[in-house]
């Protein structure tokens, strides 16, 4: 009877729909442990093998999902040392795990930061293996070091893309790429963050992250809160897309019109981290092709190149203590292609005058760095 009843109820379960399966994981923790020691041999003063370590290792096309396919039970465990024995004095040290992890990796454990693999090729050691049995230690190998990490990744893309929701940064991101983000007339519709690719004539190609839409109060973690602002910190553009109209989360929450809305951006990323505002920065304000947009654009556009000037008109909850620098302003509707390509011309502008600034920078560095070194120093006079 129980059998029947366990047949029929597992015919009634509907599987799970796959776009419901969160794809893109951007946080894991896995559990490492070293290998342990291999035990010696006293009668001939033989020495156990170094038990295996635990690596991560950045490499670029991999994803935190490709650790999880590799090591299902969040796992991860380095060979045993070998024994010494009369046939072998020396034993063989245990097989290394090496995790290959995808680039923007930060390793965190209970007591924080551990490394940053932001580069191809980084490698990091998560768990160090025992030491081997030897006359220094009773001829006992020693246990593999034992803990849980957190990898943490974060995203590196050329652009980010900051907007509250439903500004049309998706639409923006199919616009000016191949991607197929899903796009739709209600907030929160891109809910993980990906990275789309722009391709010039040139073969130039330069990378976006579409991320999902902030609220106020995202710095203090709601809505998506640092899942989202993570991501932003390795950008070096910051591209604010706003509505022409404004926004309004619900009918609980006040309307901000489009200059508010550039300025709770602003607070919600110096409430985060006051660093991002360092960063250049492009606004664009989408939507220009509905009706009354000419009119509304035209009551704030003196203030958009010096949101200083405009802080008489910002909400004193509003009012951030350090504002962002925009380079540039650009009025598009994200279905126009002509200033789609106006938009990507831009950001290429601003990102290689960026880029010359900083070789410029660094060249001096070297030389002044080399005038230094090779200066003629005589004796000192006592």
């Amino acid at each position: 009877m129980v059998f029947i009843q366990n047949y029929l109820l597992k015919s009634l379960k509907q599987p799970i729909r796959n776009y419901l399966r969160s794809r893109f994981l951007d946080s894991l923790r896995v559990t490492v442990k070293g290998g342990h020691g291999g035990n010696g041999f006293p009668k001939y003063g033989g020495a156990g093998g170094q038990g295996g370590a635990v690596y991560f290792v950045a490499k670029e096309g991999k994803s935190l999902r490709d650790v999880v396919t590799m090591f299902p039970a969040k796992r991860v465990v380095a060979g045993n040392g070998e024994e010494s024995s009369k046939v072998r004095i020396l034993g063989r040290r245990g097989l290394d795990q090496k995790v290959e992890v995808p680039v923007g990796i930060r390793v965190l454990d209970a007591n924080g930061l551990i490394a940053e693999l932001d580069e191809e090729g980084k490698t990091c050691l998560a768990a160090g293996g025992g030491s081997g049995g030897c006359s220094g230690n009773s001829f006992l190998g020693k246990k593999g070091h034992h803990r849980t990490l957190t990898l943490d990744l974060k995203l590196i893309a050329d652009i980010g893309l900051v907007g509250f929701p439903n500004a049309g940064k998706s639409t923006l991101v199919k616009a000016v790429s191949r991607a197929s983000p899903k796009i739709a007339s209600y907030p929160f519709t891109t809910i993980r963050p990906q990275i789309a690719t722009i391709e010039y004539d040139d073969y130039r190609q330069i990378t976006i992250a579409d991320l999902p839409g902030l609220i106020e109060g995202a710095h203090a973690n709601f809505g998506m809160g640092h899942k989202f602002l993570k991501h932003v910190e390795r950008t070096r553009l910051l591209l604010i897309i706003v509505d022409v109209f404004g926004f309004q989360l619900s009918q609980k929450h006040q309307k901000r019109n489009c200059l508010e809305t550039i300025y709770a951006l602003n607070k919600e990323l110096e409430l985060y981290d006051k660093t991002l505002l360092d960063k250049p920065c492009a606004l664009i304000i989408n939507k220009m092709d509905k009706e009354g947009a000419i009119e509304e654009i035209c009551k704030y556009e003196q203030y958009f190149h010096s949101l200083k000037d405009g802080l008489k008109l910002c909400p004193p909850e509003l009012i951030p203590e350090k504002l962002l620098t925009i380079d540039s302003v650009i009025p598009i509707s994200a279905k126009n292609m002509k200033e789609i390509e106006k938009v990507k011309q831009e950001v290429r502008t601003i990102l290689d005058v960026k880029a010359e600034e900083e070789l410029l920078e660094q060249s001096s560095n070297q030389e002044t760095n080399l005038r230094l070194k090779l200066d003629e120093r005589g004796p000192r006079v006592v």
